[in-house]
């Protein structure tokens, strides 16, 4: 497992933006997958953005995508999750999380690290 923490949740108006950080740290070597999800009170825990470590691909749920884009940064240890043009619904508690590599279901699924969850409020 790898300790994930996340950074950058906040408060932010209908149509704002926020970035959000997660660091990882211990044991990373066997990790290929990172992912953003996040959970609403009274729903299910939604995968939002996934990155491919070794290539670089991206996935994206279509709530999010063309507004959220997930990318690492210059290193290795850190993702990052940019939230343009926020809307009512974005409003959710955000999870960092990370799988190894190895066979999966999906690109939603496997994961076994998570950080603590930041929060994000969008208000209109």
């Amino acid at each position: 497992q790898v300790q994930l923490v996340e950074f950058g949740g906040g408060s932010v108006q209908v149509g704002g933006s926020l970035r959000l950080s997660c660091a990882a740290s211990g044991d990373t070597f066997n990790y290929k997958r990172m992912g953003w999800f996040r959970q609403a009170p009274g729903k299910e825990r939604e995968g939002i953005a996934t990155i491919y470590i070794p290539a670089g691909v991206t996935d994206y749920a279509d709530s999010v995508k063309g507004r959220f884009t997930i990318s690492q940064g210059n290193a290795e240890n850190t993702v990052y999750l940019q939230m343009n043009r926020l809307k009512p619904e974005d409003t959710a508690m955000y999870f960092c999380a990370a799988r190894s590599g190895g066979y999966w279901s999906g690109v939603w699924s496997g994961y076994d690290s998570w950080g603590q969850g930041t929060q994000v409020t969008v208000s209109s």
